[in-house]
């Protein structure tokens, strides 16, 4: 029901409900090996945690003599491409991910946009791990009626718009939101985006108010808490919004809120991610079932925390053996560190990006004839795609060290020709995000570019010329006519992360992932020479992607 914050006299509290909440758990399953708090962050010690949460606000003081109750919701990205979804895929349904969270007992699952990282049938194997078939998975605005495997999860009632919880005899709606940028962000398939998120979670909450649902929460997944945030404005009858995939922390103000379009003030959460936070949101509610206060925060699953013993022997033990031999496989020496680093990656040409590209075109160039692709010029590499946000060695370099570097499930590709416009185009729009650090920046193999870093994004290329000796671009015009072949991962190829200039162009995969081709190419190396991967951590020092 509408929410309400009390005014003159205090309202009598009829009904607490606490919300245990978070969001981008990413697979990220293990402890932390960070020196400040070695151990913190791990599965069983985060589901232990929840536990604990649940129980105090049963058990625990309220501010009257009002019922208590509580729910659990994860607001998307329970899975994410890495060496601990590996251990999974390996071992097959039901994934290690797939235990843990069904052990946590979720009341709602919303369905983020790294859930299609690997399409909508992984998805589909993901969810059809959960043992009961009771546990529900939430988006208001998307419609899966053109994908068969999760079509028929939505027939049995595990993928929903919405869900209605019965707690302490109160009945508890949930509408769930997915970012409407998912074609853009991730690989869903024939999956149907409703760009109006307001506009689809509204006729939920109507539909649900309909039925006299008086406590109403939306669970999304906007990547941003700006976006939760200007949702409420268009909202009515929304109690509170749980949000993720922002990764923000908002430990000092939390809940954060917002005037929804009524002029009702409504709290908004969201936890930073992977494990290391549990959010605890607290409503009281008067007897019309408008809330009349809250309050939470961030509980923190430190090192001090229990472990959970199923959960450590089921899940963390086996995915620690898994890496453990994955990191044991040593594939190459490097004379330097290979920086992978996140603001590094997404804002400036790094020696682990020339890896990748580099591995990409050498993967391309070897097997273009059996797929019947052209041969390619140049390799692309989004900075977004790149994952270990870390500099790795100099020293051994391990097949665990791709698998974090490389996590996706990404496959190399190569475009059908591109006019020099279009690539034009796609060096333009890997520097467009300057000077801040973005995902669509460009890592560049097979050409060296130069750059004028303030001026206008799409005017910014100076000088193209491929590794060939062909000048594509000098002093600012474009000055070949010949189209120029690019090897890349699927994910670019069809267009994503912006790079729409390739949308109208056919490509080929090749059989290989952008991880397979990292690890190969490092293996044929050997060693990684300082000569000829030191990073390029000064603009003098660049070779590839050079500002002036």
């Amino acid at each position: 029901m509408t929410s309400s914050a009390s005014a003159g006299k205090p309202t009598e509290s009829k009904f607490t409900l606490t919300v245990v909440h978070n969001n981008d758990g990413e697979s990220d399953l293990l402890p932390s090996e960070q020196d400040a708090d070695p151990g913190a962050g791990s599965i069983s010690r985060f589901g232990s945690v929840v536990e604990q949460l649940r129980r105090e606000a049963l058990t625990g003081p309220t501010k009257s003599k009002s019922k208590t109750g509580v729910i659990t919701i994860t607001s998307g990205d329970n899975f994410l491409a890495s060496p601990e979804l590996q251990a999974s895929f390996d071992k097959g349904v039901p994934w290690y991910d797939t235990i843990a969270l069904d052990a946590i007992d979720y009341d709602a699952f919303v369905i983020g946009n790294h859930e299609f990282d690997f399409g909508p049938d992984v998805l589909a194997n993901f969810i059809e791990g959960f043992e009961g078939g009771d546990d529900v998975f939430l988006s208001a605005n998307l419609d899966f009626s053109n994908e068969p495997s999760l079509q028929a999860l939505v027939d049995e009632g595990r993928i929903a718009k919405s869900t209605v919880i019965k707690e302490r005899g109160e009945r508890i709606g949930i509408v769930g939101a997915t970012t409407p940028e998912l074609n853009e962000v991730t690989s869903p398939g024939d999956v149907i985006v409703d760009p109006d998120v307001a506009g689809a979670v509204q006729a939920e909450v109507d539909a649900l108010t309909a039925q006299g649902v008086e406590i109403i929460l939306v669970s999304s997944h906007l990547q941003d808490i700006n976006n939760e945030l200007d949702l409420v404005t268009e909202l009515t009858d929304v109690d509170a919004i749980i949000g993720g995939g922002g990764g923000e922390d908002i430990a000092n103000n939390y809940p954060l809120t917002a005037e929804d379009a009524d002029g009702v003030i409504v709290p908004v959460v969201t936890v930073p991610g992977d494990y290391f936070d549990v959010g605890r949101l607290v409503l009281d509610f008067d007897k019309d079932g408008n809330v009349i206060g809250f309050g939470g925060g961030l509980v923190p699953v430190t090192s001090e925390a229990p472990q959970d013993p199923f959960l450590l022997a089921n899940v963390e033990k086996p995915v620690a053996d898994y890496l453990a031999e994955l990191g044991q496989d040593i594939i190459a020496t490097s004379e330097v560190g290979l920086n992978g680093v996140r603001v590094d990656v997404r804002s400036r040409e790094t020696n682990v990006g020339n890896l990748m590209t580099d591995g990409m075109l050498a993967a391309a160039t070897a097997r273009a004839g059996e797929f019947g692709a052209p041969l390619p010029d140049v390799a692309l590499q989004n900075g977004g795609g790149i994952r270990n946000d870390s500099v790795i060695g100099p020293g051994e370099i391990s097949m665990l060290d791709t698998f974090d570097i490389a996590s996706f499930a990404n496959f190399v590709a190569v475009l059908d020709p591109v006019s020099t416009a279009d690539f034009v185009a796609a060096v333009e729009h890997g520097l467009s995000g300057l000077p801040n650090a973005a995902g669509p920046f460009a890592q560049w193999g097979g050409l060296t570019v130069t750059y004028d870093p303030t001026a206008t994004a799409g005017s910014r290329v100076i000088d193209l010329v491929l590794d060939d000796g062909t000048t594509v671009v000098e002093d600012g015009g474009i000055v070949s006519v010949d189209p120029v072949v690019v090897a890349t991962i699927d994910f670019l190829a069809g267009g994503n992360d912006g790079y729409d200039m390739f949308e109208s162009y056919d490509f080929t995969q090749i059989g290989i992932s952008y991880q397979q081709s990292l690890a190969v190419y490092i293996e044929s190396l050997g060693t990684i020479t300082a000569s000829d991967y030191a990073d390029p951590v000064n603009i003098g020092e660049r070779t590839r992607i050079i500002p002036v």
